[in-house]
């Protein structure tokens, strides 16, 4: 059906491309002139018709804005969010009003200055007035939007709260790991050289790694509380991206970046906001990584404290973990030998 619906498509253009030429071709054979010229009539209705066209097209863009304004960002559900949405519609107001005012400046002048018969060019080769105001101007507007930009990011990426809980998201094509740090809010060591079977993310003998927790599928953070997220990257460069807590950061090979914030609402409040009880918040690529890039997500539930520790105390640690690889691994040779022998 996508393809017959391209194919149609593709039909229509080609056919309208057509009948325009022979269009053309008829009105030129039809013509008793030599040479065509545009007349003064048809100028103005040039000017008129890029005045219509104008009203179309604004109009068009508020009919747009306001069917699909909602659709624009997600509720903000961090802390820092409110901010970062402020940062957004300043800029975006910055820019549709310059969007507005030179359509508004250019159809003008097709309208003012239409051609007539008339008329003669004037030359214009400089004028340091305009020069001056088309410079200085934008680059007044550009400098307080950067300022400004700068000081969000600031408080954003560096809030330095040594209370958060400190996660790593590690990230390989195509699939994400999430890994706690534990009673002891710390991570342990971690080489590349270790990764191989049972150790995805090349942890090394570490006391600190003992009481750490990796996750697959989903993650749970907490409302209220301040998490430092650690990113890592085991082959190219993949992109951290959570829409609704406003956070976005890349996840470098041979590197760690960082990115700290604090959810405000739970996903049970979420699923209620917008009377959709399967919703929820998500971690995505956003970085064309590979060939199954879309698929490479990582669902995110905010619980209350008590509802946090309960999943919590259901995951298995690292040294739990790796106690149990050891014993099965022990029971195969017992059972592999004992073959053997008989």
């Amino acid at each position: 059906m996508t393809f017959l619906v391209l194919a149609v498509i593709v039909l229509f253009v080609l056919a309208g491309t057509r009948v325009m030429s022979i269009a053309a071709l008829s009105a030129e054979l039809r013509s008793s002139r030599k040479d065509e010229t545009i007349t003064d009539a048809e100028n103005r209705n040039q000017g008129n018709m890029w005045v219509l066209f104008l009203i179309a097209f604004l109009g068009f863009c508020l009919w747009q804005f306001m069917a699909y304004k909602d659709k624009i960002l997600p509720e903000a559900a961090s802390a820092h969010g409110p901010e970062i949405d402020r940062l957004f519609n300043v800029t975006l107001a910055l820019i549709t009003l310059v969007f507005i005012g030179t359509h508004i400046v250019m159809i003008y002048q097709t309208y003012k200055y239409a051609g007539k018969k008339a008329n003669r060019a004037t030359y214009f080769a400089h004028s340091n007035k305009l020069e001056l105001i088309w410079t200085v101007i934008p680059a007044i507007v550009l400098s307080g939007l950067i300022a400004y930009g700068l000081t969000v990011w600031n408080d954003v990426i560096y809030p330095g709260d040594k209370k958060a809980m400190v996660v790593e998201l590690y990230a390989k094509q195509f699939d994400w790991t999430a890994r706690y740090s534990g009673k002891d809010n710390q991570l342990g060591r971690y080489d590349f050289r270790s990764i191989g079977e049972g150790n995805d993310l090349g942890l090394l003998e570490d006391a600190k790694n003992d009481d750490d927790v990796l996750v697959k599928g989903e993650f749970h953070l907490i409302k209220g509380e301040p998490v430092q997220f650690k990113f890592r990257s085991r082959d190219v460069i993949h992109s951290a991206f959570m829409p609704h807590f406003r956070a976005q950061m890349n996840c470098v090979p041979g590197m760690e970046t960082m990115f700290e914030f604090t959810p405000t609402i739970t996903t049970a409040e979420m699923r209620t906001k917008l009377n959709n009880p399967k919703f929820n918040y998500i971690l995505l690529c956003n970085k064309i990584c590979g060939a199954t890039h879309f698929n490479m997500q990582m669902d995110i539930v905010v619980d209350t404290k008590e509802e946090f520790n309960k999943w919590m105390a259901e995951q298995k640690t690292w040294a739990q973990t790796q106690s149990a690889a050891k014993q099965t691994a022990a029971a195969n040779v017992n059972v592999t030998e004992n073959t053997s022998a008989n």
